[in-house]
């Protein structure tokens, strides 16, 4: 198969940005759609109401990157429920057992999200924990028929 230029596929990319999750901290958008598919950027602990990071240690900064990204989600009309995978990137793997708690408590429908956990030197802003998720979206056509009903 024969990779095709950005330019011939049919599926448009949108950007998609809401105040209820902090702004990106550099030249990217908090996420893309295309076509069924909604690719959220990382979520640091930001609260966007303070500016600051969540406070509470590692299991509070997790959950606020995790509703971070589930405000992108609902601004994109879609919800937790349809994210299929996620990536947590951590400065310390000794803090999973209270990531993997926190992380747990949002993800509560009945088929969990493919995952992958990293351990990375250092994350942006000095933050210890970055959530990224991918989420399946409804076809376009039936959001804007149900915006308009």
């Amino acid at each position: 198969m024969t990779a095709q230029p950005a330019s011939t596929f049919s599926a448009p990319l949108t950007a998609i940005s809401t105040t209820n999750a902090p702004g990106a901290v550099g030249p990217y958008s908090q996420a893309v759609r295309t076509g069924d598919l909604l690719f959220v950027s990382g979520q640091l602990p930001i609260d966007p109401a303070t500016g600051v990071f969540a406070l509470g240690g590692i299991g509070a900064e997790t959950t606020q990157s995790l509703r971070n990204a589930e405000a992108i989600l609902l601004e994109a009309g879609t919800s937790l429920d349809n994210v299929v995978k996620t990536t947590v990137l951590v400065t310390d793997l000794a803090d999973f057992a209270e990531i993997n708690a926190a992380y747990g408590a949002v993800f509560t429908g009945p088929v969990q999200p493919a995952r992958a956990a990293y351990q990375v030197a250092a994350l942006p802003m000095g933050a210890r924990v970055e959530v990224e998720l991918v989420a399946a979206c409804r076809p376009v056509d039936s959001v804007e028929e149900t915006s308009r009903a």
